[in-house]
């Protein structure tokens, strides 16, 4: 893979490790990350496979962005969507992607999270968006994306009132699928990507994509989908391979 400053990258069996490092800023997201991650972004675009995004097990996950940045932007940057851009992007990869947190995921930081399919969390995670005390909003995604994953209300003490999100709330409220002690979390994380992998990957990104799709998204889309997918090879030798183990257990189980 491609050498980064911003990040690290591992790749085992067909799952990419992706870690933020800058832990002398917290992992704060800058504008050189922002480019390894749009890089990162097409080579996985192109050649599709699982994620796993993280900050490591140092009781940070990403203390947003990058506030020195922020400040010398003007109302032109805003516009072109810099931060947000990146993290339709990630929301859009072929295949899942887990964020694998420890400790805090704030503004950006926790925007990036919601831009991934699945968090995991350990008992130190803090969700939090503080945009509106620096006079600005939450503008890579929180106020829609938050929305959806655990519902206006929620979203809205986060948002407005500048609630923070513990991680035993966030498992209470489904914004996370679990949480565990920061010794186990890459390890739960690459255990939750292995067994994603054994499904089709054809069928998991067709899946992603009509998911994604957003309950406005025509209800064709399902059938379409799913005509393409009972024509495919994959689906015929993974339903074969269940049919021959069936009726081997079967044989096995007649009494006669």
């Amino acid at each position: 893979m491609t050498a980064h400053q911003g990040l690290r990258l591992t790749e085992t069996d067909g799952i990419v490790e992706i870690t933020l490092n800058r832990p002398d800023r917290r992992n704060a997201i800058d504008a050189h990350m922002i480019a390894e991650l749009h890089d990162l972004c097409a080579d996985l675009e192109h050649n599709p496979r699982l994620a796993i995004i993280t900050g490591g097990a140092n009781g940070v996950f990403a203390a947003g962005a990058d506030i020195a940045e922020l400040n010398r932007r003007n109302r032109a940057d805003a516009l072109a969507g810099i931060n947000l851009n990146l993290f339709d992007r990630i929301r859009r990869l072929p295949m899942p992607t887990i964020a694998a947190m420890d400790g805090h995921a704030l503004g950006g930081g926790a925007e990036l999270s919601y831009a991934c399919d699945i968090r995991i969390a350990t008992p130190r995670t803090v969700f939090g968006q503080p945009e509106p005390r620096l006079g600005i909003i939450a503008g890579a995604g929180a106020t829609h994306r938050l929305v959806r994953l655990i519902g206006e209300s929620v979203a809205k003490q986060v948002l407005l009132a500048g609630e923070h999100l513990t991680a035993e709330r966030a498992l209470d409220i489904g914004l996370v699928h679990s949480v565990v002690e920061p010794s186990e979390l890459l390890t739960a994380a690459h255990e939750l990507a292995a067994n994603m992998s054994k499904s089709s990957a054809i069928a998991l990104r067709m899946t992603k994509l009509a998911v994604d799709a957003g309950p406005n998204a025509h209800p064709q889309l399902d059938l379409v989908i799913q005509a393409m997918l009972f024509e495919d090879g994959e689906k015929y030798r993974r339903m074969d391979a269940f049919l021959s183990k069936t009726t081997t257990s079967i044989e096995r189980a007649d009494p006669r």
